[in-house]
């Protein structure tokens, strides 16, 4: 097994064009340190950060209000790990329970691991991605906004090309590769998508999870390889890590990171003067991938493909009130469209979401318009502003022009300032 990790590295070599500076260190791993390994890298500032993602997740109702993120995600690593490289010890961990021939498809992902990273040094190249918003104190800039999904473009980056090394290995015995193979790719990432007979942890994790999970590998594969079919493997690979993508727009859809779309940043809020009363709880984007769950979530799948190419940015901001530890997380989350009409669409899927996520949400005021009928897709639209009252307080949805603003459990007053400042009433 040992020496079959130099004739798999020589593999990937050929396959990615990224030279082999030296040799991989390798070592034969149980499962329980395997499990102490990953449990001990996640690190506190990433369990904060997990922790305060996991109630903006329940907010947005992603995750159920019940769910503890944390023990999922131990369980999930125990369950779905099959080998790993350390860029710390330059080191390929193989597992000492899966036969040989299982194995060796995993090691063509995991060494090619090893040469992104003799490449271009895997965890300073990944760090560049990770800023987290909300640990810092100044209000974040549009351009801090944008790029906060870097690293989850670099992951997919990293895992896309990992994926697609592997698939090449497991298609080479037959003389067949990527390119001739559409339909082995789509079983693959249908496969990745529903997990394995034995991924029962996986299987039973809502949608947002899953998704969240494969979408560097099965998203990242596909992004890979469009870029080997559009632009030759140089670009597919080396270009790739010399010039990464920022956004998971750019992943979803490889041709705007090709053409070089360039999306005006959103402006932002003065948060800290619009939330006075407030202590910040967290911020970040709320990027294509997050709209597309939200939507599969909410309206199905079908109508999530057609609807999340039309995003054209996004934000949130949570906070509590000022000395009141226990009261619901508050929220404003403002995102914008390709057209009013797209805007419309998505602001009637977030207020049908209101029932699913709350015990009541009873329409309350005048609405400024009557919910209409898209004329070409016979959905639902909502025009103007709309508000519900909830067990969690007021819920405003207000489409104006390309931009939908959501507040959620805010005082009248915080809502009116931001609609002032977003809208420019």
């Amino acid at each position: 097994m040992f020496h079959s990790v130099d004739e798999i590295l020589a593999f990937d070599s050929r396959q990615t064009g990224l030279a082999i500076r030296k040799q991989v260190k390798r070592r034969l791993t149980s499962r329980d340190e395997v499990v102490s390994y990953l449990t001990k890298h996640m690190k506190d500032e990433d369990v904060k950060k997990l922790q305060r993602s996991e109630l903006v997740l329940k907010k947005f109702g992603l995750l159920p209000r019940d769910f503890d993120l944390e023990k999922l995600l131990v369980a999930l690593l125990r369950e779905q790990i099959a080998g790993y490289y350390d860029p710390k010890t330059k080191t390929v961990n193989l597992l000492d329970w899966v036969p040989m021939e299982e194995q060796e498809p995993v090691m063509a992902h995991e060494l090619t691991h090893a040469l992104q990273d003799q490449a271009i040094g895997l965890d300073k190249w990944m760090k560049k991605g990770d800023k987290d918003l909300g640990e810092i104190k100044k209000d974040p800039t549009p351009e801090d906004i944008e790029n906060d999904e870097m690293n989850d473009a670099r992951e997919a980056v990293v895992e896309g090309q990992a994926e697609t090394v592997m698939m090449q290995y497991e298609l080479a015995p037959v003389g067949r590769s990527i390119a001739d193979s559409p339909e082995l790719v789509e079983t693959m990432e249908a496969q990745m998508a529903n997990g394995t007979d034995d991924s029962k942890v996986f299987k039973d994790a809502p949608i947002f999870l899953k998704e969240s999970l494969t979408f560097p590998y099965s998203y990242g594969m596909r992004f890979v390889i469009k870029l080997m079919e559009k632009s030759g493997r140089e670009k597919a690979f080396a270009g790739v890590l010399a010039n990464p993508p920022h956004t998971t727009r750019q992943i979803m859809q490889p041709e705007t990171y090709l053409s070089g779309e360039k999306i005006a940043p959103m402006r932002v809020p003065e948060f800290k003067r619009d939330f006075k009363d407030y202590v910040k709880f967290d911020i970040g984007a709320m990027g294509e991938f997050d709209v597309a769950v939200l939507i599969e979530q909410y309206a199905g799948k079908k109508l999530s493909e057609r609807l999340y190419p039309e995003w054209r940015g996004g934000y949130y901001y949570a906070a509590r009130p000022k000395n009141d530890a226990a009261a619901p997380l508050g929220l404003i989350y403002v995102s914008r469209w390709s057209s009013a009409e797209k805007a419309s669409e998505f602001a009637e899927i977030y207020a049908r979401s209101l029932t699913k996520r709350y015990k009541k949400a009873e329409e309350v005021g005048n609405a400024s318009e009557l919910p209409q009928e898209h004329p070409e897709y016979k959905v639902e639209v909502l025009k103007g502003r709309h508000a519900w009252m909830t067990e969690e307080g007021t819920v405003v949805v207000e489409e104006q022009g390309d931009t939908v603003l959501v507040s959620e459990s805010l005082d009248a007053a915080t809502t009116a300032t931001l609609e002032r400042e977003v809208f420019g009433k």
